[in-house]
């Protein structure tokens, strides 16, 4: 395992969390401390720190509803990408829960465990299981990866950063990531149909407007 992906994914996860009052704190505290970490996955984590900085925390908080809550394309929640909206995923986030709390670790009850920002804490805590973790999911992450690009996101450069952590290749293209996505739900195909299709670039996320 990369010796520095725990600093990386513990960047990641409060650069993915919903940006409130504390943001102006918690942007400059993880840039202060990514300039001292030298590792490939410091400077996506940079350059989105530098794309976002000086955005109002209200137009930035907008623009993120927009690109993480209004997209099923790019939802955090990765076992959507995998399981959809069907019984499987009720299955897939028991398991999740019961993994956390195997390690000693106890994720806040008010959010699914499946979320990206909290695995990534898991990983930074815990990083050998919490590598095994992301690299379960990762086709999710890559298939995020992927529609944030499409979708012009600044957001792009921290997953483009998670998965540079992961070890072994990463998927080609977007078939690619597809094809290790368990093959999506079998018969309720609501997760992975939006994948199928390109989407059009839309305009960077501190001035987007669409979805």
């Amino acid at each position: 395992m990369n010796p520095a992906a725990p600093a990386a994914h513990q960047a990641a996860a409060l650069l993915l969390g919903y940006p409130g009052p504390d943001w102006p704190a918690r942007h400059a505290l993880v840039r202060d401390c990514l300039t001292e970490l030298t590792v490939p996955a410091a400077t996506p984590l940079l350059r989105f720190c530098a794309a976002v900085d000086g955005v109002p925390v209200l137009d930035l908080a907008s623009a993120y509803v927009r690109t993480f809550d209004r997209s099923r394309r790019r939802t955090l929640h990765l076992t959507y990408y995998t399981d959809g909206d069907t019984r499987r995923r009720g299955g897939t986030l028991a398991a999740l829960k019961a993994h956390y709390r195997a390690h000693g670790w106890a994720p806040p009850e008010d959010e699914l465990p499946d979320h990206l920002p909290l695995m990534l804490e898991f990983a930074a805590r815990c990083p050998d299981p919490g590598t095994r973790l992301l690299l379960d999911h990762r086709a999710a992450l890559e298939l995020l990866r992927m529609a944030l690009t499409d979708h012009g996101s600044p957001y792009a450069d921290i997953l483009c950063a998670v998965c540079d952590t992961l070890p072994g290749p990463s998927p080609a293209d977007r078939a690619a990531a597809l094809a290790l996505a368990r093959g999506g739900p079998p018969t309720e195909t609501v997760g992975l149909a939006p994948f199928a299709a390109n989407t059009p670039t839309a305009t960077p996320l501190a001035r987007g407007t669409g979805q």
